[in-house]
């Protein structure tokens, strides 16, 4: 036979010649020195990205290919180890659990999950014996090996599993790609519709592969691409299991989810097991009910908080101080009712792209009313009432608007994914040559509220044209251009996501760390060409004639309740004094010193401080526990000699205490914490 022509491939940005028949992995050894040896970093490569695909290291190059590694400890690194993760824990559970039926098994943030059918609930104990088998799989070195099937071979082969057989059937007759576990990039939970890939050229199959005898062991229907062998995944563990719909749905059966993480090392995952126990000591859920601060009646519903009263302080706290800054940034403040007829939400187009998030519609005086998800709409009607001129532009309403939206149960999340929340909502018209240097201001303007609340560290991602969208692609175009120029205006750190937005609009999305390292979503901006065109708003310009704005959606914390919930993790409950609901307790060291402590009361709630006497029959250094438990900032305490130096002992929430401490020099202290909204 004649020999093949060599390959022409691009590596590192240069041109290469390799052999035909050359894989990724084999062309990136040329990259390290000594061939096959890991990059400088020390983390291993496991799979390549070619033509800024993910592809296997077995997979073979073609002429023209331009291919960089992927390193295990990169984010795409990750993804593919803990979808291999969910692999070998599948087949460890089909081998310990023979009657088990597979359902999806995708990576997620920071981990991975796989669905099971087996007619009961998988016990501490079966995670246990699941976590060894797998430690066993992962040292015997399995290797997964990717093979294109027909529809018909990956039926025959996958007979005995009912959810992959129906998986397969979802594509309509052209072939699916991936059945099991969605590409590397899955968010943190993710629908079937988003995990399997249905309409891809080619079904494949990966095989798990004993090293010795080339025998598979197990094989999954599934896209790939995954790690070299089962000795590339360095340290899992298992976390939990939970009931979960096949497909999201409740009209379908309940599987069994077991949920594990995976890292690069064991000492990156045990700091990541270190942060979900102090995680847990922070859940908003558990903090509240502690400091009395919200709940989720049940006879209410699910995901529809009440707000106690201290909890409504902080809210009051919050919105009053946002309030002010929006009244000083020239912003109007509106008011919207919480439900609508259906015809405004066909006309912005909700209804056809958002209906299974609302709430089923309602008939009254033989209309259909739905509750309203979005305030945007009713926004749109304010600037509509009247005409408008170029002069008023721009214009920014602003509205602590509650909306409803049709949470499924499995993620309703106590304030951080509820069903009914405020959002502190603003739309922004403006002209076309206002919309720069008003999406610039605009960042500046979040991000300097949410550095007010204690929040110092800050990444964008701006979300591009999504598959299912409405408008033109150039309107698109233009509006992803603003946000991208608004970003580099502003120096904030971005990413892009491809086709993350909206479907009527391109955003930013505003992303901070907490106290512990973890990430949040919290702001959004959305430049929308496609609502001011539905509803047909104009303005005058200055020739006279008719002109469309340009919307900017805005929702700074995201919602009221999500942010406390945030806020409340962030600092374990203990609020800075501004915040804080209780912001001083009086502790008297017997029951003759409450009117002194009283008197030292009233005078700090006329500097504007929330403050309290302990008048309990509790002893004194109980008062002080309970105070400290309630996680309140200051403690005044006073005995005989503090009441006849005019004095107090000044506690506080860290337990370190300064005696006779003069009342006017406490007060003093006390406001300037409060209004320079210092942490102690």
């Amino acid at each position: 036979m004649p020999a093949q022509s060599p390959l022409h491939i691009t590596l590192a940005g240069r041109e290469h010649e390799v052999a035909a028949g050359t894989t990724a992995g084999q062309a990136l050894q040329v990259l390290n020195a000594p061939a096959g040896q890991p990059p400088a970093s020390g983390s291993p490569v496991i799979a390549a990205r070619v033509n800024g695909e993910l592809r296997d290291l077995a997979s073979p190059l073609a002429e023209g290919d331009a291919v960089a590694p992927v390193e295990l400890a990169s984010p795409g690194g990750r993804s593919i180890m803990r979808h291999s993760t969910a692999h070998v824990m599948a087949q460890a559970v089909q081998e310990l659990f023979p009657e088990a039926r597979l359902g999806i098994g995708p990576p997620v943030e920071n981990g991975f999950y796989y669905d099971f059918d087996t007619g009961r609930p998988f016990s501490p104990d079966d995670l246990k014996a699941i976590e060894q088998r797998m430690r066993q799989i992962v040292r015997q070195g399995q290797r997964f090996s990717r093979r294109e099937v027909s529809d018909e071979q990956a039926r025959e082969e996958l007979a005995g599993e009912p959810y992959k057989l129906e998986l397969i059937g979802l594509k309509g007759g052209a072939p699916a790609a991936a059945a099991d576990a969605g590409a590397p990039t899955a968010p943190s939970e993710v629908s079937v519709e988003e995990a399997v890939e249905v309409g891809g050229s080619q079904l494949t199959i990966y095989d798990n592969l004993d090293p010795g005898t080339g025998e598979v062991r197990w094989k999954d229907l599934c896209r790939g691409p995954h790690v070299p062998s089962t000795r590339d995944i360095p340290a899992f563990k298992l976390l939990r299991s939970g009931g979960a719909y096949w497909r999201g749905s409740e009209k379908n059966p309940q599987l069994q989810r077991i949920y594990g993480t995976a890292w690069e090392s064991r000492q990156v995952q045990d700091d990541y097991l270190a942060m979900l126990a102090e995680a847990e000591k922070r859940d908003h859920r558990k903090l509240g009910a502690e400091l009395d601060l919200f709940s989720f009646p049940t006879e209410i519903g699910s995901g529809l908080p009440v707000f106690h009263p201290r909890g409504a302080i902080v809210r009051q706290v919050m919105e009053d101080y946002s309030r002010r800054r929006h009244d000083e940034a020239g912003y109007q403040y509106v008011n919207t009712p919480h439900l609508t007829k259906e015809e405004l939400f066909q006309t912005s187009g909700h209804l056809g792209f958002y209906a299974e998030g609302m709430f089923p519609p309602m008939e009254l005086d033989g209309a259909r009313y739905y509750l309203k998800p979005m305030n945007c709409p009713m926004h749109v009607l304010i600037y509509q009432s009247r005409g408008r001129s170029y002069r008023e532009l721009p214009m920014r309403l602003f509205e602590f608007g509650t909306v409803y939206r049709y949470e499924k149960s499995g993620v309703v999340h106590g304030l951080t994914r509820a069903r009914g929340f405020t959002q502190d909502d603003s739309h922004i018209f403006c002209t076309p040559e206002q919309l720069a240097p008003e999406l610039a201001s605009l960042l500046d303007f979040v991000v300097g509220l949410l550095r007010d609340f204690g929040l110092t560290e800050f990444e964008a991602e701006l979300s591009t044209r999504p598959e299912k969208y409405v408008g033109e692609p150039a309107e698109w175009a233009a509006a992803e251009a603003a946000l991208q120029h608004a970003l580099d205006a502003s120096g904030l750190p971005y990413v892009i996501a491809e086709g993350e937005g909206a479907f009527y609009a391109p955003k930013i999305d505003v992303h901070v760390k907490d106290a512990i390292g973890r990430r949040w979503q919290l702001s959004t901006l959305q430049v929308d060409f496609q609502e001011p065109g539905r509803f047909g708003i104009e303005y005058q310009a200055p020739d006279g004639s008719r002109q469309r704005p340009y919307m900017i959606h805005r929702a700074l914390f995201g919602s009221i309740e999500r942010f406390f919930g945030i806020l409340l993790e962030h600092y374990a409950g203990a609020f800075p004094p501004w915040l804080a609901p209780v912001q001083v307790v009086g502790i008297p060291i017997t029951d003759g010193h409450v009117p002194y402590l009283e008197k030292v009361a009233a005078s700090l709630r006329d500097a504007g401080i929330r403050v309290e006497v302990d008048t309990s029959d509790d002893r004194m250094q109980k008062k002080i526990r309970n105070a400290q438990r309630q996680k309140v900032p200051f403690m005044l305490l006073a005995g005989d000699e503090d009441v006849a130096k005019g004095a107090v002992s000044f506690r506080f929430r860290d337990g370190s205490q300064r005696n006779g401490v003069p009342v006017e020099e406490a007060i003093c202290e006390i406001v300037s914490a409060v209004e320079q909204r210092i942490q102690v």
